[in-house]
């Protein structure tokens, strides 16, 4: 019985430690032999640029252009004049640095050259590299791919790498650096552990129930029959303590947590997605009341046409402007109304079907003419039905800005009675930009989240391996046999193995890396 019960603890424990620890993916880069290098920093001339090598040869390669300078230091920056190899004509006088593997960003040995960023000079460092034999130029993030491939960086970090580098406003920056410390495979890490327990639970009853005359229902009374424990520090073979005790949670009942955890990161309503590629805002008004003025407000550039004829927009114009540290894609849409011609009237379609799929609205109205028949038309087709709940309980998120209020009387503020909530904009003067930018900070962070509360999720992929992880604890719930349950939770625990990095396919990880830049 003791040897059954060890094999079976082995078992249940040997795949969750490949989510638990930080060891290799079992990917293997391709041409992960070969040594590699590239300029790391940005192309075109600069004070410095970085070019780096990673590889078996990478120790080499830095002799070959500092010789007869040995090696310096590992990790730390040595002043060396850099010579091409075959001919030992001076390339530049560089700052160098040597990173023997496995204390490299690749896991591999690495080396760094800190050169002068004149076109030149890095031209002749990279051709002097590509004499050195077993050296080869780098593919589209190749470097980082050997750090996963090594268990240097799991997916998520790699994800949170690239997000890192695509930042563009603060929110992102936030939530990608957060996703790269590991937050995410952090959090997926622990429920693959919950997993872990349950089924070595599961597996105990299938093995040992006969034996050991285990009551059925066990699962749900309240308790395993015994707790266990591994010890291998110091004994060879691994010593196995048995305690008999009723731990305080079953395996049900951690599953149950489980699925409410996962069910609130599934509810966050694409947040995370958001975040990563920028909220949808629709600047939408009847003709003539400030639209493309606003947007060009917004974006801070001359992006639409101003012109006081009705009608100037006829098209959808869609820029990405950051919006108070959140990423939006702002879009000017025509002024609503009936179509004088029919460019103007699919001007008007394209507006409303944009309305549609808008994350949030910024309705605009003339504040100086809002007793107009357009004005009141777009207030009761499009500023109050937004505001009513949809059958779920949702309802789609508006601000109300009105325009020109330069235009208004001095002290005037009952602008009308039954007028929904709103914000007075003056875009002439600016008057209440500061106002409506403090709105648009609130809205945008209830639509993308906030990265300090906790991970979110930034990829559909994301998204598919939770849901996948759900649906099979509710195929363990329903399960009648005890095989079919431990399935269910091998399947689930799988999910998170795979959002992690493990197991996953070739062509994910191509579509992962291939947004990396050549050096990265």
């Amino acid at each position: 019985m003791w040897r059954g019960l060890w094999t079976l603890v082995s078992r249940a424990a040997r795949g969750p430690h490949r989510l638990c620890t930080r060891q290799g993916s079992g990917y293997r880069a391709p041409g992960s032999g070969a040594t590699i290098f590239a300029l790391s920093s940005g192309q075109g001339r600069c004070g410095i640029a970085v070019i780096r090598t990673s590889g078996p040869a990478s120790g080499h390669a830095l002799q070959s252009l500092t010789a007869p300078r040995d090696l310096p230091p590992a990790r730390k920056a040595c002043l060396r004049l850099l010579s091409d190899p075959r001919s030992g004509e001076p390339l530049d006088r560089a700052l160098v640095l040597w990173f023997p593997g496995p204390q490299s960003f690749t896991g591999e040995d690495c080396a760094e050259f800190h050169v002068h960023g004149g076109p030149a000079v890095v031209s002749g460092v990279l051709q002097a590299l590509g004499s050195v034999p077993g050296l080869r130029p780098a593919e589209a993030g190749e470097f980082t791919r050997r750090a996963f491939a090594h268990g240097k960086l799991s997916l998520t970090e790699v994800e949170g790498l690239a997000d890192l580098i695509h930042a563009e406003t603060e929110a992102q920056r936030r939530q990608a650096l957060r996703q790269l410390d590991g937050e995410l495979g952090d959090l997926c890490r622990g429920w693959a552990e919950t997993l872990t327990k349950a089924l070595a639970h599961v597996e105990a009853y299938i093995d040992f129930s006969e034996d050991d005359n285990l009551e059925e229902g066990v699962l749900d009374q309240g308790g395993s029959p015994w707790g266990w424990e591994v010890e291998t520090s110091g004994i060879s073979p691994p010593r196995l303590l048995l305690s008999l005790s009723f731990p305080p949670s079953t395996a049900d009942s951690e599953v149950r947590k489980l699925e409410v955890a996962l069910g609130v990161h599934l509810r966050d309503a694409r947040r995370g997605q958001r975040l990563r590629s920028g909220a949808h805002v629709v600047v939408a008004g009847p003709p003539n009341a400030g639209k493309s003025s606003l947007v060009n407000l917004l974006s801070r550039k001359p992006v639409s046409i101003v012109s006081p004829e009705p009608g100037t927009t006829r098209d959808v114009l869609e820029t990405p402007v950051d919006l108070a540290g959140f990423p939006a894609l702002l879009s000017d849409t025509a002024g609503l109304r009936e179509g004088v011609g029919p460019v103007e009237q699919e001007g008007v379609r394209r507006a409303q079907k944009r309305l549609e799929q808008a994350d949030l609205i910024l309705a605009v109205l003339d504040a100086s003419d809002l007793a107009s028949p357009a004005s009141c038309n777009f207030l009761d087709t499009v500023v109050i039905p937004a505001g009513a709940r949809n059958p779920n309980g949702s309802r789609q998120r508006l601000l109300l800005v009105l325009n020109k209020s330069d235009l208004l009387p001095a002290g005037r503020s009952d602008l009308h009675p039954d007028l929904p909530s709103h914000l007075l904009l003056s875009c002439l003067t600016g008057e209440g930009l500061d106002g409506l930018l403090e709105a648009l900070k609130k809205e945008l962070a209830a639509l993308c989240g906030d990265p300090s509360t906790g991970p979110l999720l930034t990829r559909s992929r994301h998204q598919h391996h939770l849901r996948g992880c759900l649906d099979a604890l509710g195929q363990y719930k329903q399960a009648k046999d005890l095989a079919l349950a431990a399935e269910a939770l091998r399947v689930a625990r799988g999910h998170l193995s795979h959002l992690t990095g493990g197991g996953g396919t070739e062509e994910i990880l191509d579509i992962i890396f291939r947004d990396f830049c050549v050096g990265k």
